[in-house]
């Protein structure tokens, strides 16, 4: 079966540029789908990958300079194309419901996700009534034309593909397609709309189809290798023959960066037999897209600002072969040998040329290499240095990001820096903890923080997404976590009510699988040392993320405990054994685990240390309340009495097994995880907590006059340093706001 190519001349509006005709073809004909193959470009040489570092840097330096443009509404009543499959289902049938559901879900997951946002793709049903779909939205929209733009998409391709099990329908800011087959594995770019404008461009064609080949090279490489969105913009400033050129390229964030250089060099490789000469054009795919005007046609900042491959008008011309003169025999006669003047003439420019090709790598590599100059990275250990490097972002994006950490983009300040949110150039919320010059995590435990966090991939911990080391900064970029930190809503009398059981229940458990995975579950063994209800965020349906590894300690083979003359942590959720003896171990963990606990169901601050002696500490409150029966009394308030009684009874009850003053009676959280999963598991019966003080007996001064007591007695040295912090402050905190 051929290609069919439907040709067909049309008024459409393009973003920001008024009325223009344009041509659209559609890869296969309305009623089939066909497949264009792709081609697949070699990977770049040494000196293509020279050139996207000077265009990287041109763009950093440049990019301050630009001002946001808005964001864009969409039109969304203007569908581009649509594609209609041949198969029909009837309404109200099983699939009809099960292709309600998907497109509802489809929509969702794109606007709300934290991690690809934009970009969705699921499966509901099982066969013959399952239904695969994907949804994408341009990288540069903002959530509400996103949302808007998918909304439209998933009433229009009912309308204008009705009954149809596979329909496919593109629009300027977003795309949808669903399928009865499971399309979601393959990345084939078929369904492919090519669309170019009328208008011809004044000057040399050639000359300028070689800039446009040049800037969306660029701009693909962007996309492919340097955004997680896989999403890219550039702008091409020419000289006055030419107008300035804009250029977009984007894929679906789910394909690798081979995958998305390959899929966006076939679309690059099918520019000049379709738009020569022509003042834009963009080609869209199921899995990439391409675009570039003569006019900015995307919101915000150019990701990337290029200039002109050559100083002059003219395309780069083929390099000039270097001439040597042919090499004299010393014995023919009449011939003399090359004079030293000619192979100076010969040598010299030879030598200036490497010099200068070295020291313009060099430049270009300079930011990206001079981490690894530094002693934070041992240069024996090859892996180590690839994993640094994957994640060193520059110093001018984050300032940029953070519009030079603004005192407004501030979201807290713990014992080590502030914490700032900021937005990458590719659109990701992120936040920033800035560690001061005078902060006690120094390179160790910076390194800790790096290469160890970084390896951590787990659904209830915060993600490290990079780090910049440069002059006297110390940066860690860490995932931007939608809503406020634990303790920020548990303890806001006017918003603890938005945590109901359910959500406590869910936070619980989170905590304990995130933890599991730090002690047990990681190729590292990671002890946490400072877990707290600030050091944990939450995400939009409000499931927990561990943060703040800086205080972690990496175990090897089968150690289980150590101890420390670096007491570092937070009064009031410290073991015993910890705070008095600097002894930690997975255990330490989980008696900070047990408080915690029981800060969420009593929605109370276990904060003796810092309030009068009157007062009793959370521990002995709940313990007193277990051993007279009255249990159910320590509950929230806010709660009323809407939450299942065994559940809270049980989840106390962990919680007394887990502060438990002798580490060897505290469970562990592989422990704790399965007496959570259900109710058949038995639990035993807890002693005495750590620091339990009754009220006829000792009061809350007996914490520390019994740690200072037991550090005097210790044979270690007395200028110890013991960086502690109050329940209300962290030493690395990131509390997005």
């Amino acid at each position: 079966m051929g290609q069919v190519l439907v040709k067909a001349a049309l008024s459409f509006k393009y973003l920001f540029a008024g009325e223009s005709n344009l041509h659209k073809i559609p890869s296969p004909s309305s009623g089939s789908i066909i497949s264009p193959q792709i081609k697949h470009i070699p990977k770049l040489s040494t000196s293509d990958l020279t050139m996207n570092f000077s265009h990287l840097a041109l763009a950093l330096l440049s990019i301050h300079l630009l001002t946001f443009l808005h964001s864009p509404t969409v039109d969304a009543a203007d569908a581009l194309y649509q594609f209609c499959g041949s198969q029909n289902y009837t309404a109200n049938s099983t699939y009809d419901l099960n292709l309600q559901t998907l497109l509802k879900n489809l929509t969702t997951s794109a606007t709300n996700s934290t991690t690809n946002f934009g970009f969705a793709k699921t499966i509901i049903g099982s066969v013959p009534n399952q239904i695969s779909g994907l949804v994408l939205c341009r990288g540069d929209v903002n959530s509400s034309a996103c949302s808007s733009c998918l909304s439209q998409a998933s009433q229009d391709i009912q309308n204008l593909c009705p009954y149809s099990r596979d329909s496919t329908i593109y629009y300027d800011f977003c795309l949808l397609r669903f399928s009865n087959q499971n399309f979601l594995s393959s990345t084939d770019n078929s369904q492919q709309v090519f669309m170019w404008n009328t208008q011809n461009i004044t000057g040399s064609q050639a000359q300028y189809d070689s800039y446009v080949n040049y800037l969306m090279n660029s701009t693909s490489d962007y996309a492919a290798f340097n955004s997680s969105k896989k999403f890219g913009t550039a702008q091409l400033n020419l000289s006055k023959a030419f107008p300035e050129t804009y250029g977009l390229a984007q894929c679906t964030p789910d394909m690798s960066e081979s995958d998305c250089a390959s899929c966006l060099n076939g679309l690059i490789g099918e520019m000049p037999k379709w738009f020569s000469g022509r003042q834009g054009g963009r080609i869209l795919g199921l899995r990439c897209n391409i675009r570039y005007e003569i006019y900015t046609f995307y919101s915000g900042v150019s990701l990337l600002s290029l200039t002109t491959p050559t100083e002059n008008n003219a395309p780069a011309p083929a390099p000039v072969p270097i001439l040597i003169p042919p090499i004299t025999n010393p014995g023919d006669k009449g011939k003399s040998k090359p004079s030293t003047g000619t192979i100076l003439a010969i040598t010299i420019p030879l030598v200036l040329a490497f010099a200068a090709i070295l020291g313009l790598c060099i430049c270009f590599m300079k930011k990206r290499k001079s981490v690894l100059t530094k002693p934070l990275l041992n240069v024996s250990n090859p892996e180590e240095i690839r994993s640094v490097e994957s994640l060193l972002l520059d110093l001018s994006v984050l300032r940029v990001a953070t519009i030079n950490f603004a005192e407004e983009n501030k979201l807290g300040e713990g014992g080590f820096g502030a914490v700032y949110k900021g937005v990458l150039p590719d659109g990701r919320e992120i936040a920033v903890k800035r560690l001061s010059e005078r902060s006690g995590q120094g390179i160790g435990e910076l390194k800790n923080e790096l290469l160890l966090v970084a390896k951590l991939q787990h659904k209830n911990l915060v993600r490290l997404l990079g780090v910049c080391l440069e002059g006297q900064e110390k940066l860690l970029v860490y995932e931007y976590v939608a809503n406020k930190s634990l303790d920020q809503i548990l303890f806001d009398t006017d918003k603890r009510h938005l945590l109901d059981w359910g959500k406590r229940y869910r936070i619980i458990s989170g905590i304990a699988r995130g933890l599991l995975y730090l002690h047990e579950d990681s190729q590292l063994r990671i002890i946490h040392r400072d877990l707290k209800a600030s050091n944990v965020l939450l995400d939009a349906e409000m499931n927990p993320k561990i943060s703040d590894f800086g205080l972690a300690r990496l175990f090897g083979g089968d150690q289980t405990q150590d101890i420390t003359n670096r007491v570092v942590g937070t009064y009031g959720y410290m073991a015993p054994e910890y705070a008095m003896r600097g002894q930690f171990s997975i255990k330490s963990d989980v008696f900070s685990y047990g408080v915690l606990v029981l800060e969420i169901i009593s929605g109370k601050k276990n904060s003796s240390t810092f309030e009068s002696e009157a007062t009793e500490d959370l521990l002995s409150f709940v313990w007193e309340h277990w051993t007279t029966g009255t249990i159910t009394e320590i509950a929230d308030p806010s709660l009323g009495q809407n939450y299942p009684r065994n559940e809270m009874l049980r989840c106390i009850q962990i919680a007394l097994l887990c502060v438990q003053d002798n580490p060897a009676d505290r469970p562990t959280m592989s422990n704790v995880a399965v007496m959570l999963s259900g109710e058949t598991v038995s639990l035993e019966t807890p002693s005495r907590p750590a620091f339990c003080i009754e009220k006829s007996g000792i009061r809350a001064g007996y914490f520390s006059s019994t740690y200072t007591n037991m550090g005097a007695n210790t044979d270690r040295s007395s200028t110890r340093s013991v960086p502690m912090s109050p329940n209300e402050v962290s030493i690395t905190d990131i509390e997005p706001r």
